[in-house]
């Protein structure tokens, strides 16, 4: 049987996104590493791994109906990840809000046969692959504001040239 490799997660709007990006160009002296394509840059909010094609359709058909309450994320530090030497940008502390989105999902995708991460939540966004220090750099550009009303469901498919990102679905927001 066939499988897709998803993850769930909030996606930037471009100018975010090209935000981002400029974090990471001001962050690779410090750390070098390889910068994360632009289109890429998104905050995981579930990673699900190798899916069965069948459970894979359901999720893609459920997403839409499955809203996150609207909410803001600060992007306000650098941090890193030392074993898989990562980079990456992400707030000093989880917005309650934030954190209840991810409990819900997760509660939410347990009726599809998933269970939830034995680690706490992480928000964070991947700047950079492959660093070559432990430390990150000391000053993080001004604080950046993420608004969000909708995640999308992400298809990872392996190429050549790396991983590329599919979204195969899209929650609605919520109704004014």
């Amino acid at each position: 049987m066939s499988t897709l490799r998803l993850f769930y997660a909030l996606w930037p709007e471009p100018d975010l996104a090209d935000t981002l990006s400029t974090w990471a160009a001001q962050a690779q002296p410090h750390s070098h590493g390889r910068p994360m394509r632009t289109e890429t840059l998104h905050m995981t909010l579930a990673f699900l791994g190798s899916v069965e094609k069948e459970i894979a359709d359901e999720l893609i058909d459920a997403t839409p109906y499955h809203r996150l309450q609207p909410g803001t994320v600060t992007l306000d530090r650098y941090g890193v990840f030392a074993r898989p030497r990562i980079l990456w940008a992400g707030p000093e502390q989880t917005p309650d809000s934030l954190q209840a989105s991810h409990d819900g999902l997760w509660l939410w995708l347990s009726a599809f046969g998933f269970a939830p991460p034995t680690q706490p939540f992480r928000p964070h966004v991947t700047l950079l692959r492959n660093i070559e220090r432990n430390d990150p750099p000391a000053d993080a550009p001004p604080p950046v504001t993420w608004r969000y009303d909708r995640m999308v469901l992400v298809a990872s498919e392996s190429t050549d040239g790396g991983s590329r990102y599919r979204v195969v679905a899209r929650s609605k927001p919520q109704p004014d």
